[in-house]
């Protein structure tokens, strides 16, 4: 499996004196998914929880939602001039009862880091059917609580401390305990594994939790807690008005610009109770 992090030589300037040292930066590597032996998409990653990222993908797109409809994951050889193994390919194999992914989810193109909904024909194409309905989740939290899940998070990425250059996604409890976290140089990278690492546990649908992720709430993240069965999302930056809207017609809960005891609240504001009122 590739490595998590690498060193880079650098030359760094402080007060207008330069030095010579190494700077330990996230890696960035491509990996594709197949899905019974056809390639499906390449996405660039971060290598770690590989499999977690193919399975959260999958349910990200409608393709699955039970880790029974799964016969097998595994890293597919031959990815060097020697046959060697890069773990850069990873082959899902569906159960037989599960139908393929339709052909319109073949993305002939890499999907980048920063964006993963690129290849998309158009905005129908991706709203999915959710198998679960987020808007009657009987999830009730409160703002104290959301106020400290970006401390929480922050604290927990062990691999943001020696490089400062990924994403994180959270999932908490109503109570603000960190039930799962996964970093990615793609934000919504992070969002698929930890979809994913609920699947292959049987923790789907995620009923009263709370999805926190770093940077902004797009559209590709809302869509995502839904089919993941989220009721709440919430990040440090802005939701895209899409993302708001997607939020609204799904009753899903979603915060922005969740920074110190400040946050907006978009949609579902029912679901906050404060403790002080």
């Amino acid at each position: 499996m590739g490595r998590v992090t690498t060193r880079r030589p650098v030359v760094h300037i402080r007060d207008g004196r330069s030095s010579r040292r190494p700077d330990t930066l996230v890696a960035e590597e491509p990996m594709e998914i197949r899905v019974g032996a056809q390639p499906l998409t390449v996405t660039m990653r971060t290598p770690g929880h590989d499999f977690d990222l193919a399975a959260g993908f999958l349910v990200s797109e409608g393709v699955i939602h039970d880790a029974k409809q799964i016969s097998a994951i595994r890293y597919c050889a031959g990815g060097t001039a020697d046959g060697g193994n890069t773990y850069n390919v990873v082959d899902v194999v569906l159960a037989p009862e599960v139908n393929p992914p339709d052909a319109s989810l073949e993305r002939n193109f890499y999907t980048t880091s920063s964006c993963g909904l690129c290849g998309k024909a158009s905005l129908e194409a991706i709203r999915t059917t959710a198998t679960w309905t987020v808007g009657s989740d009987p999830l009730r939290t409160s703002p104290e609580v959301l106020a400290s899940l970006p401390g929480r998070l922050r604290a927990a990425q062990a691999v943001f401390d020696s490089t400062g250059g990924l994403h994180a996604a959270g999932l908490f409890t109503a109570d603000g305990e960190l039930l799962c976290l996964r970093e990615d140089v793609g934000r919504h990278n992070a969002v698929d594994k930890v979809v994913g690492h609920a699947l292959l546990t049987g923790l789907l649908p995620l009923r009263e939790t709370i999805l926190m992720v770093s940077g902004r709430a797009s559209f590709e993240l809302a869509q995502k807690a839904v089919m993941a069965g989220i009721p709440l999302l919430a990040a440090v930056s802005a939701p895209s008005a899409l993302a708001v809207d997607l939020a609204a017609s799904h009753g899903l809960t979603l915060v922005g610009f969740l920074r110190g005891t400040s946050m907006n609240i978009y949609t579902g504001t029912e679901r906050l109770q404060s403790k002080s009122s």
